[in-house]
């Protein structure tokens, strides 16, 4: 609670270390993905909102929270729309063969798909040619799941 606390209160400045060794980003300190943030509220709210852990469910030994019980059931049933693109690894990074951990607060939605970037420049670069950097990043990633642990 109180590292998504300090996340909320430090904006994109915040790191929040990231086992990338996954494949799906897990929050080191938490075993949460998305460092805890609700994945379904970046849709319905269209920000990123901090959990709760009465509203938990794992998915392919992922832990995963949610703001209420709706949002979860919205997960549990089509868990290939709301959860982060790439495991929630950068895009970018991801385009160049790298698994860099995306940032729950640095994020955007592109065909209703979420994204998490590790920083805002890469953010920026992403929303400049979207089409260009999920085709490649489609391209690398299945190459990159190779070397990532299930």
């Amino acid at each position: 609670m109180f590292a998504t606390a300090l996340a909320l209160s430090l904006g994109t400045f915040c790191r929040v270390e990231a086992a990338t060794t996954q494949r799906v980003v897990v929050d080191r300190s938490t075993g949460l993905a998305v460092s805890g943030f609700d994945p379904v509220a970046y849709f319905t709210d269209h920000e990123p909102r901090p959990g709760d852990p009465e509203f938990e469910l794992t998915l392919e030994g992922v832990v995963w929270r949610f703001c209420n019980a709706s949002n979860r059931s919205f997960f549990a049933e089509r868990p290939d729309v709301y959860a982060p693109q790439f495991g929630g690894y950068d895009p970018v990074a991801v385009a160049r063969g790298v698994p860099l951990a995306g940032n729950a607060l640095v994020w955007i939605v592109v065909g209703q798909r979420l994204y998490l970037f590790d920083r805002d420049e890469t953010r920026t670069a992403f929303a400049s040619d979207p089409e260009r950097y999920i085709e490649r990043a489609k391209a690398a990633w299945p190459k990159l799941q190779q070397t990532l642990a299930e």
